[in-house]
């Protein structure tokens, strides 16, 4: 597979193991910030007991919202799969399990208080020993991309159309154990597959789109009244329909990706794509700060704008994180270090990692 697209110098360098697809970026960064979003606007409506004009857009991009990131994450597999073990094992397992294993430590660091003095601190300690099994708040998504790799990796000798089916089968099943991994892998892995099966099909209508604008915004037109219709409905959750919207709305943010990325506009989602991880890891601090903040103050009446600002400041708080943390010298928090690397470390940035 031969990834097209505008490929984009990461940093300034023009050397090829510097080069990014830029419309992936674009969308990772639309999916990120969507992520956020949801937290946000949830939380904010739980504590304050009413909803604010945030939950239409919250709703609206429930059929797609992690469909897509999980394609994506599928997306460059293709190029390493074939890679020997302890590669593959290093770049797709250790390396989400390292970043998994920090941040729900610091997670838990500042809700321990709050779970011992409800308990005690003995059940607050096995709480965290339980988080190893059963993902911990928003970290599932980093838990769960590590299986998805190895048993991707594991089937590939298996008919690909086979194992997209009972895939399928899986989303369509909804599967509910209350185990997070085991329901999740079931209604999520078929996004994972079909981004790593349908990879050259992917990259086709990229490219499709970016060669025939106007085509690309009637099909987003349309797509965005289908699946609001559907929503409004409340036929986006119904069987089939769920795995078709997900789907089609894993192919609308591609496509808008792309032209963003062919009109060089709304940069900021292309940043926040190049930084996903960053934000993904880090973005529950500034969120869960500035949600309390706002509802004991009340400067800030109406429930719609209060989630929306918690959303920003969501997003850029975990950023300005990710600064400070560079500048401080505690790049631990967001890179690897090579005590952590099982396998040679890359010399350099390549196209778009899965996370």
């Amino acid at each position: 597979m031969a990834p097209s697209g505008t490929i984009a110098a990461n940093g300034g360098s023009k050397a090829p193991s510097a080069a990014r697809v830029d419309w992936v970026d674009y969308a990772k960064g639309i999916c990120i910030v969507m992520v956020v979003m949801m937290h946000s606007v949830l939380g904010v409506e739980l504590a304050a007991g009413e909803t604010g004009f945030m939950h239409v857009l919250v709703a609206f991009a429930k059929p797609f919202r992690m469909p897509d990131f999980f394609l994506i994450s599928g997306l460059f597999l293709p190029l390493v799969i074939d890679r020997d073990w302890r590669i593959y094992l290093d770049r797709k397992v250790v390396h989400f399990a390292y970043f998994y294993v920090v941040w729900v430590t610091i997670q838990f660091g500042f809700k321990a208080p709050a779970f011992a003095a409800d308990t005690s601190w003995h059940n607050a300690g096995l709480l965290y020993l339980e988080s190893f099994i059963e993902p911990f708040g928003t970290l599932w998504f980093i838990y769960l991309l590590p299986i998805f790799f190895i048993v991707t990796k594991l089937t590939r000798q298996f008919p690909p159309l086979a194992i997209w089916l009972v895939a399928a089968a899986l989303e369509t099943a909804r599967v509910t154990t209350g185990w997070t991994a085991i329901d999740e892998f079931c209604a999520r892995f078929v996004y994972f597959y079909s981004g790593y099966l349908f990879a050259p099909y992917v990259f086709a209508l990229s490219d499709r789109a970016r060669n025939q604008p106007a085509l690309a915004l009637a099909a987003l037109a349309t797509w965005v009244f289908v699946n609001a219709g559907l929503v409004m409905l409340g036929a986006s959750e119904w069987k089939i329909v769920s795995l078709v919207l997900g789907l089609a709305g894993a192919c609308a943010i591609i496509t808008s990706g792309t032209l963003l990325a062919r009109a060089h506009w709304l940069n900021f989602f292309r940043f926040c794509g190049e930084h996903s991880i960053v934000i993904y890891l880090a973005f529950f601090l500034p969120m869960a700060a500035t949600r309390t903040l706002l509802l004991r103050t009340g400067i800030i009446p109406d429930i719609g704008t209060m989630s929306l600002i918690v959303t920003i400041v969501g997003v850029l708080g975990s950023l300005a994180i990710w600064r400070a943390a560079l500048r401080l010298h505690a790049d631990f928090l967001f890179e690897r270090p090579d005590a952590f690397w099982i396998a040679p470390k890359k010399p350099g940035p390549v196209l778009q990692p899965a996370e």
